[in-house]
């Protein structure tokens, strides 16, 4: 078992009332979709702005921690200005501009189109499983990807005869196996820069924990998701260039490009293959790419806010006390693991949105990984991988809402969860990826040093840490 290094979390200033901000908020934000979902209001959870819940827990910080109100200002505003925060803010809107400009010139509609072309009518299933995961693992968006293929999805569920409820969890699974994977999608920055690592290096460990679940996905929708009787579908119109800034932007990020880059590359090219098109004018990219950046206001303003309100949260000995009693059931790497997987459920559970579970549970998980030896790389894949599970089978969840939404009442919620098999299989093997560590090649050949909170390679510095 690898040992630490470094005093214990129980010799540093601990305060449960420290917590008190953070529970105000998360209790703000989930209680008021408990009351409005009791009213019968549609989509409860997300009808009170995250970011105002926030600023109630932060006016409550500042109310009940000890110091003067210029402590608690500069705490705030150091936390506010933190580098990942600012990155992870900057990285939002860049990514918000190219998902709006791609599907401004045609981008997900020649992605859908191209897929119900060639895909036979009694495969219909696993056709729009995959369709959906391309579609959210280029886009980074699980909503958007409902959004796009849903309506299309269900009348070629109809069509073809195929079983309405499985193709609807075929959209679901999709949507979420891109939303936990994507190199741009909310979660995956909210779970590389508030862990301090870089995407690429999330994106590998990732990637070997989903293949398996998605692999054995695909293999069950061949032999069981066939309709009973096949109708033939009709073919779409596609122009397949369209779909090239997709693949630029899966490529170039795997590659290793700067996300700053591959996300201004990305944009540029779909706003000249939609200006060459002529779906695109230079003035109406702009517009796009703006109104991509303003479809990221919550979530900017949301990160922005609670990275000031987990510092004072922090400062003031609240994360030490939570990771007190976290202390007190884990015994080791594994279970420190299975600690943050746990945390991110639970969090995502009680929010209904797994970008703020990421954010909110970003830097207790932090501070484990740094007291057990656990890679934040791990950690990273982890959290974004547990939150993404919960966010999918929860049915009050935005993706489960929508999703249903389309069927106009002909499904339910409880009738697409026992077809969400990818979801299933993520969970098996995202424990069995703690338990048997098959995921973790890179992360031995290049070992993290929590000396310098770098791989060992960009590291000058020796390990200072033993090994079993």
């Amino acid at each position: 078992m690898n040992k630490t290094t470094h005093p214990p979390h129980t010799n540093k200033q601990a305060s449960a009332v420290a917590l008190i901000p953070f529970l105000v908020f998360i209790g703000v934000y989930l209680g008021s979709g408990i009351i409005l979902d009791l009213k019968g209001v549609k989509m409860a959870f997300y009808q009170f702005p995250a970011p105002l819940a926030s600023v109630i827990g932060i006016v409550t910080a500042f109310i009940i921690l000890r110091g003067s109100f210029n402590e608690k200002i500069a705490t705030f505003i150091k936390g506010c200005g933190d580098s990942n925060i600012i990155m992870m803010c900057i990285i939002y809107l860049m990514a918000g501009g190219f998902s709006s400009v791609s599907k401004a010139m045609g981008g997900i509609d020649a992605t859908v189109n191209l897929g119900l072309t060639f895909i036979p009518a009694k495969y219909i299933a696993v056709g729009i499983f995959i369709i959906t995961a391309f579609i959210s693992l280029a886009t980074g968006s699980s909503v958007g990807s409902i959004v796009a293929v849903g309506p299309i999805a269900i009348p070629a569920a109809q069509m073809s005869g195929s079983n309405l409820a499985l193709v609807m969890g075929c959209v679901l699974c999709g949507a979420m196996f891109g939303d936990n994977l994507s190199i741009i999608s909310d979660t995956t920055i909210a779970a590389t820069r508030t862990q301090g690592v870089a995407m690429k290096d999330k994106f590998r460990i990732n990637f070997w924990i989903t293949l398996i679940p998605a692999l054995l996905t695909i293999i069950l929708l061949l032999f069981f998701g066939k309709p009973e009787s096949v109708i033939p579908l009709q073919t779409h119109n596609f122009q397949i260039i369209k779909v090239l800034p997709y693949l630029f932007v899966l490529i170039t990020a795997i590659a290793g490009l700067n996300v700053f880059a591959v996300l201004l590359g990305g944009t540029v090219l779909a706003g000249l293959i939609g200006i060459f098109y002529g779906d695109l004018t230079f003035m109406s990219m702009m517009t796009a790419s703006y109104d991509g950046f303003k479809g990221m206001t919550d979530i900017f303003l949301l990160s922005l806010l609670t990275g000031g309100l987990a510092e004072m949260v922090k400062h003031a000995g609240g994360i030490n006390f939570l990771l007190n009693q976290i202390q007190k059931i884990i015994r080791g790497k594994k279970s420190a693991q299975l600690g943050i997987g746990l945390l991110a459920s639970l969090t995502d559970i009680a929010v209904a949105n797994n970008t703020v579970a990421i954010i909110i549970d970003g830097e207790v998980s932090k501070e484990i990984c740094q007291e057990y030896h656990v890679d934040p790389r791990k950690s990273a894949a982890l959290l974004d991988i547990f939150s993404c599970i919960f966010q999918g089978l929860i049915p009050y969840g935005a993706q489960m809402l929508i999703l249903t939404g389309f069927a106009k009442g002909q499904v339910s919620p409880f009738h697409v969860l026992p077809y969400t098999w990818y979801i299933y299989l993520l969970a098996i093997f995202g424990v069995l990826a703690i338990f048997i560590p098959y995921a973790d090649r890179k992360l031995n050949k290049d070992p993290w040093n929590f000396q310098t909170n770098t791989p060992q390679s960009q590291s000058q510095d020796p390990l200072t840490y033993e090994e079993s």
